[in-house]
């Protein structure tokens, strides 16, 4: 595949999980991707956290031309509001919310001289739907799918596509870890898998092969919107 030759991508939380899937999907594709992450790893070309608003803008201003910038950062909670210290609430809108902010905001003027681009961004079906304990993780990702709306319609006219993906429960590390402090992580992931429609969860490559359509001419038409990858959760 050849979809994305000579353009460059930029993907956020490049390390792992459906950020890294990602990466690996679109450089098959033939884009030219750029790694970001907090964590040092394979495929991580540069070392940032999308929370450090000056960081991030150097880190961009480093990379140059941004044809795609795919935002995948994120984390999660697993409190409800009473349960939720106002720090934790904080620190989830930072990487969710503001990282995503702050790399579009750093991005998108260069978007705009070139005259055009594409941004993707990971929401949730969490934004969607509410989830038991899932407070701070469901407001933020309800966050980003506003965002994704609004700057949809105010680059519209700049040639420049916003869309959202909504996954749903992905066998990711950080549900991983989830089942892990579960202290019954067999019996968690049969109840996780226990819900879905399809009887299994989700992979990070089909998520990231969601996030290369929208990113692709074949999603020339589609802005402003957000698609669900959740095997039928929402529906059912």
């Amino acid at each position: 595949m050849d979809a994305g030759k000579g353009r460059v991508a930029l993907v956020t939380g490049a390390a792992s999980g459906i950020g890294r899937a990602t990466a690996l999907e679109l450089a098959v594709r033939g884009w030219e991707v750029v790694g970001l992450d907090r964590a040092a790893g394979e495929g991580v070309a540069v070392t940032v956290d999308v929370t450090d608003t000056a960081a991030v803008a150097a880190a961009v201003a480093g990379v140059g031309r941004v044809d795609l910038l795919a935002n995948v950062a994120g984390t999660g909670s697993t409190q409800n509001v009473v349960e939720t210290p106002p720090e934790l609430w904080d620190a989830v809108f930072a990487v969710n919310v503001r990282g995503i902010f702050n790399t579009c905001r750093a991005v998108l003027p260069g978007m705009v001289e070139r005259g055009g681009g594409a941004i993707v961004n990971a929401a949730s079906i969490a934004g969607m739907v509410g989830l038991r304990d899932r407070a701070a993780y469901c407001a933020s990702k309800g966050a980003v799918i506003a965002l994704t709306k609004a700057m949809a319609i105010d680059h519209v006219g700049d040639g420049i596509r916003v869309n959202c993906v909504c996954p749903g429960t992905v066998d990711t590390p950080w549900v991983g870890r989830l089942l892990e402090q579960s202290g019954d992580p067999e019996a968690m992931r049969a109840a996780l898998v226990a819900r879905q429609p399809m009887g299994r969860l989700g992979r990070a490559e089909e998520v990231a092969k969601a996030i290369a359509y929208l990113a692709s001419d074949d999603a020339a038409f589609v802005t402003g919107t957000e698609l669900v990858i959740d095997g039928g959760l929402v529906a059912g």
